[in-house]
């Protein structure tokens, strides 16, 4: 122990809880069944990584953050409090000293996890009360994440008050263009794998090899404060149960999507330097138009839809297939170019309306959704279902298709998308294409 930490070894009462501690062989075995895919650490460029206190991102994210510093992301560590109500009984002279001694332990402990550069923004709001200053947080957060590609912070589903309470402002503060990423910390000791909360299907794993874990934990040894006794003798804040779950070779990173659509702003500014947002000429998108194509299962329709249509690549193509194609699009600016593609195809008519609207009243014999469903909310996606169905005959045919990645802007991605178009009972499949890059259903009205 040093001198600073022996100094608050003195009275006061320990947060350490001892409740039981989930065994480490339960996670390990959940992990085995649910194999979660690799996080891309290079995927980002500028990250923000935000905790409630002082050593939250080492035992949470301390793997996650040496990744994503090796392969050159610009990382920024945010620091909500201090941890000073550490120990509720110390006095207001004795929690000030804790707070010194917190930071310094951070300090060191970045320093030998190789991050000693990454800077460190202390926002010293006030510690187990994080809840009541929610405002507050976000405001202080929302200039660090203006400009960051994504952020790591808690699990907003931690068992800690503090820890769930800056997870929901880092959400709150982050722009729509940016990716959310959290960290379980409680989670892995006081929760279970069965919990509903602990959602399988937005989870990535940071695989740690032996230096990284060694790094890891020898950071979480220079906390010096959490791992030894309280200052009244009771147990450690961090007991030996609960770091043997933080010493595993994985680190979980949890998906946290938008919870609201997409705003049309957003698209709008995507067009507004006059260039090709999507783009439309590439080998990617030529393919997928062609893929699409392909899996109709009718050589003709009568009556097709096309919301979401961009520039109007695709529906040039459809109209080759199609009497009659209305394409639609919430963007002045796409709606004025896709009319420009389409000019010489027959009849094809491209207006400016947003989904759910978008659908018409029908009737159609096919609805093409190209990338589009996963930018509504939920409430958006089931109206949008329940509009085409009662506008599609007994016998046409849906298509989704959505790239396999998951946009910053989007409230679920691709597979969760699909899901929600497959859980309606009035449609049955008919033709399914998965590759590295999207994937595709063609559904049927029964």
């Amino acid at each position: 122990m040093t001198a600073e930490a022996e100094s608050l070894a003195e009275e006061g009462s320990s947060t350490g809880d001892e409740r039981p501690v989930t065994p480490v062989a339960e996670w390990t075995a959940a992990l085995q069944r649910h194999r979660p895919p690799l996080f891309d650490a290079a995927a980002h460029r500028r990250v923000v990584v935000v905790a409630a206190h002082p050593d939250d991102e080492t035992l949470g994210a301390g793997g996650a953050m040496q990744s994503l510093y090796r392969v050159g992301v610009e990382l920024t560590l945010v620091v909500a409090t201090d941890g000073e109500a550490a120990f509720p009984a110390r006095d207001a002279a004795g929690r000030s000293e804790l707070a010194r001694v917190r930071r310094r332990e951070l300090s060191a402990a970045l320093a030998v996890s190789g991050l000693a550069d990454v800077p460190v923004h202390h926002l010293g709001l006030p510690d187990s009360t994080l809840a009541d200053h929610a405002d507050a947080l976000q405001r202080a957060l929302t200039p660090f994440l203006a400009h960051a590609d994504a952020y790591l912070a808690p699990w907003p589903g931690d068992p800690h008050p503090d820890h769930r309470a800056v997870g929901r402002a880092a959400a709150a503060a982050a722009p729509v263009t940016t990716h959310g990423w959290s960290y379980p910390i409680w989670m892995w000791a006081w929760g279970s794998p069965d919990d509903p909360a602990v959602r399988w299907d937005r989870v990535q794993l940071v695989a740690l090899d032996e230096a990284t874990r060694a790094a890891k934990r020898a950071a979480i040894g220079c906390f010096t404060t959490q791992i030894t006794s309280a200052p009244d003798g009771s147990p450690p804040v961090l007991s030996a149960a609960v770091l043997a779950h933080a010493d595993r070779d994985v680190e979980l990173l949890f998906r946290e999507p938008r919870r609201a659509a997409a705003p049309v702003d957003r698209f709008a500014e995507l067009y507004a330097d006059g260039g090709d947002p999507w783009s439309a000429t590439s080998w990617y998108e030529r393919r997928k138009r062609s893929v699409v194509l392909a899996s109709l299962p009718r050589e003709r329709y009568r009556s097709a839809v096309e919301p979401g249509c961009g520039t109007g690549e695709l529906t040039v193509e459809l109209a080759a297939r199609c009497a009659a194609v209305l394409a639609s699009d919430p963007v002045a600016d796409a709606v004025e170019r896709a009319r420009v593609v389409t000019a010489a195809a027959t009849g094809v008519r491209v207006e400016q309306a947003a989904l759910p609207a978008a659908v018409p009243a029908g009737p159609i014999d096919l609805a093409v959704f190209s990338e589009v469903l996963y930018y509504l909310d939920d409430a958006a996606v089931g109206e949008t279902l329940h509009r085409t169905l009662a506008a599609l005959e007994s016998g046409g045919d849906v298509v989704v298709v959505h790239w396999r990645g998951w946009p910053a802007e989007a409230p679920r991605d691709a597979a969760a998308t699909h899901r929600m178009v497959c859980e309606r009972p009035e449609l049955e499949p008919v033709v399914e294409h998965r590759d590295e890059d999207f994937v595709l259903l063609v559904l049927r009205r029964r």
